[in-house]
């Protein structure tokens, strides 16, 4: 069995690291908004970035990985007496006392299964099933922006992902120089597999189990340092492109290392520094957005949560429902938007995870709708069909 690092010295790219190996793609749109979307490859812990510490299961279910309370040092940063965000996430907090951030809880895509693959390729097609389509709802969404410009979208990738994938031509740009990262060569492998449903379940399998069972040696900091060093390059670079008169108008990132069945810290550690990198990629973008800023939407969404519960190796395992954000000076922010389930053994999912109480495609069919004019009838039919399930939420963006 290969493990991922196994794997890389085998493909000539040993030298890469993977946190959090990112990516950009670019659209272009008429007017003056713009669109920025986050994909947080892994499936990020919703309960440890958006923690639920009035629930009175919370700590309980936490364990070692539950945080400090609000007005402690290290604590978590309160948003409404109830939830709060990780303490890592300072710029984050900021923008929702500015009324610049929404915050989504138990929010998830119509997928159940819980495997990445398929996870990350509904969440990208937007349809009900991982192989409904072989677009993605981005790039479908692109052809029925109002007066769409000639040249619709670049990829700052050396392959385009899924959600930028389809009719609508897209070009690519990479760095001449990247920083250190892991990952990239190896998701790209992944994609080869993913029509093939056997074999992209058996490389997945034999990927994390490699990695739990040695708890990936590669010094942590190290792969920490290139993913970070990365993912600032990618974020100033579409600080520069967003502002230019004649750039492109829409910008989806990816971000690699969610994955924390091990050691997973609480205010401090793996995840900790996950999220702090987020955090201060989020600020860099908005210094460089300028006046811009103000006619920016930015969405933070990923495949999947995490269980509620802590595991055997002070980590968490694949979920259901999770968190998502909202941001930027479009956003009508300041409030927090869940259905909350609750945390008791009852009210989890499967008796395991945070139950879904928010459809993901009703925050992308909102954003579409208000911030960048996609008609009804093209999200329903055509962006997203069989979506009818998915309502629009009201006065997400600033009117």
């Amino acid at each position: 069995m290969t493990n991922r690092r196994e794997f890389m010295k085998l493909s000539g790219v040993a030298g890469l690291l993977s946190l959090p190996a990112a990516r950009l793609a670019f659209a272009d749109i008429t007017g003056d908004a713009r669109y920025v979307l986050v994909i947080l490859r892994g499936a990020m812990d919703g309960l440890a970035a958006v923690p639920p510490y009035g629930d009175n299961q919370y700590q309980k279910l936490r364990g070692t990985l539950a945080l400090p309370s609000p007005g402690v040092e290290n604590g978590i940063l309160d948003l409404n007496g109830f939830f709060g965000l990780h303490p890592s996430f300072k710029n984050l907090h900021a923008m929702y006392k500015n009324n610049e951030a929404v915050v989504f809880h138990g929010i998830a895509s119509p997928y159940r299964d819980r495997s990445h693959f398929d996870g990350q390729k509904l969440l990208e097609n937007g349809t009900n099933n991982p192989l409904g389509a072989e677009d993605g709802w981005l790039n479908r969404a692109i052809g029925t922006i109002p007066a769409q410009q000639k040249n619709s979208a670049i990829a700052m990738a050396q392959k385009v992902p899924l959600i930028l994938y389809g009719d609508h031509s897209v070009n690519s740009w990479s760095p001449a120089v990247l920083p250190e990262m892991e990952g990239s060569t190896l998701d790209r492998i992944m994609r080869m597999y993913q029509q093939d449903v056997f074999l992209s379940e058996q490389l997945e399998t034999a990927i994390e189990t490699r990695e739990m069972a040695d708890d990936m040696s590669m010094d942590e900091n190290r792969r920490q340092r290139g993913g970070q060093a990365l993912l600032k390059a990618y974020v100033e670079a579409a600080g520069k492109f967003l502002v230019d008169p004649d750039g492109p108008r829409i910008a989806v990132f990816e971000s690699s290392g969610w994955d924390t069945h091990a050691n997973q810290g609480n205010s401090n550690g793996q995840l900790a520094n996950q999220f702090r990198s987020l955090d201060e990629g989020l600020q860099i973008l908005k210094n460089a957005l300028g006046s811009h800023w103000d006619n920016t939407v930015i969405t933070i969404v990923t495949e999947f949560g995490r269980t509620a519960a802590v595991n055997g190796t002070n980590g968490t395992d694949h979920g259901t429902a999770g968190a998502a954000f909202v941001v930027g000076g479009a956003v009508n922010g300041g409030r927090l938007v869940t259905d909350w389930p609750g945390l008791a053994k009852n009210d989890l999912y499967e008796g395991r995870d945070l139950k879904p109480t928010t459809d993901m495609r009703s925050l992308f069919k909102s954003v579409l709708h208000d911030h960048l004019q996609v008609s009804n009838a093209a999200l329903e039919s055509t962006v997203f069909p069989d979506s009818g399930s998915a309502k629009f939420l009201p006065d997400l963006i600033r009117t």
